[in-house]
């Protein structure tokens, strides 16, 4: 999936700084509290004993559920091809996401949003008539959320649809099994506010990614949350908005003191910042707040893509810094 903060071309960065500060680390419990779609705690999941994810946002609640939280291979082929041969019906998504039903928004031509709308009242149907398992049900829905981003008509991200049909967005949606990480590692998966959820939970390694930026991610994504909770609303305004929860982390005037209360309240030994040079705190301020909590350190990686909202704008530069701060903490 097209990530904001993906994490992908950094993770031999991030593995190494871990291994070489934490060193054996086969029997540690890895907690990654802003996973996003799980790139990082995908990793970790081979390499410790146990995990715990987190992500205050269903979609990628949802997405770490099937990837992490589930621990064998889904022999589900035969509801994918089932699913895949639905027809189409007029439902939450093609009713105000596509323009055929007069929505005035273009996020999926009419033939997938009507396919999108029949996979998911399938697969909630299945759940609810128990044909399905638990880890089946967040399978085949990781699995929709997954290849709907194939076939979306947005740019990058969720905030803007397209004027045309980009010709991605055009081929018709084919739902493929989005295979979880197979192994006998114990894991968890939660979708809680990480301020909150630091406070009941305890590990080796604390892994943060948080927000950098004003971006909010509810914002950016709320089409997959739509698709992910499949409830009724009425969406608000040009592009269909749903309520959404706003991050403390995007915020300038709070984001201290949140990542603070944080770091205070982390019952970790190890606790790894993700941060670009182009967020809301400075290294300064990171580096204040992490040092007063024990023996703190960072690392950079240069060559980071720059995510571009918007082509015709001016960028002072096509690369950023990407810091990892690191903090032993002394208890």
């Amino acid at each position: 999936m097209n990530y904001i903060g993906s994490k992908k071309k950094l993770l031999k960065f991030i593995e190494y700084s871990i291994l070489d500060t934490a060193g054996d680390i086969k029997n540690y419990t890895f907690c990654d509290l802003f996973a996003g779609t799980g790139t990082v705690a995908k990793q970790f999941k081979t390499l410790c004993h146990s995990v715990i994810t987190n992500d205050i946002e269903y979609y990628s609640y949802i997405i770490n559920r099937n990837i992490i939280g589930i621990s064998e291979i889904m022999e589900c082929e035969h509801l994918i091809d089932e699913l895949n041969q639905l027809k189409g019906i007029d439902g939450f998504i093609y009713n105000n996401y596509c323009m055929g039903s007069n929505s005035k928004r273009n996020y999926f031509t009419d033939k997938n949003g009507r396919k999108i709308d029949a996979i998911r009242v399938k697969i909630k149907e299945w759940k609810n008539d128990s044909r399905i398992t638990e880890n089946q049900y967040y399978h085949l829905l990781a699995s929709l959320l997954e290849s709907v981003d194939k076939v979306a008509n947005v740019a990058s991200v969720y905030g803007a649809f397209l004027k045309k049909i980009k010709k991605s967005a055009s081929n018709e949606i084919k739902l493929k099994s989005i295979q979880p990480i197979s192994n006998n590692k114990k894991c968890i998966v939660y979708n809680k506010d990480a301020n909150e959820l630091i406070k009941n939970i305890s590990g080796d390694i604390l892994y943060l990614d948080p927000p950098y930026n004003a971006r909010q991610y509810g914002a950016n994504y709320h089409i997959l949350n739509t698709i992910a909770k499949y409830d009724y609303f009425v969406p608000k305004g040009i592009t269909g908005l749903r309520n959404y929860i706003t991050s403390d982390y995007c915020r300038k005037n709070v984001v201290k003191d949140k990542f603070e209360d944080l770091i205070k309240n982390s019952k970790f030994q190890y606790i790894y910042l993700s941060y670009s040079n182009e967020g809301l705190m400075s290294l300064e301020e990171i580096e204040n707040i992490m040092s007063k909590y024990g023996k703190y350190e960072k690392r950079t990686m240069k060559f980071y893509p720059r995510f571009k909202a918007d082509k015709n704008r001016e960028y002072t530069a096509e690369t950023t810094t990407e810091y990892l701060h690191i903090l032993k903490k002394e208890y």
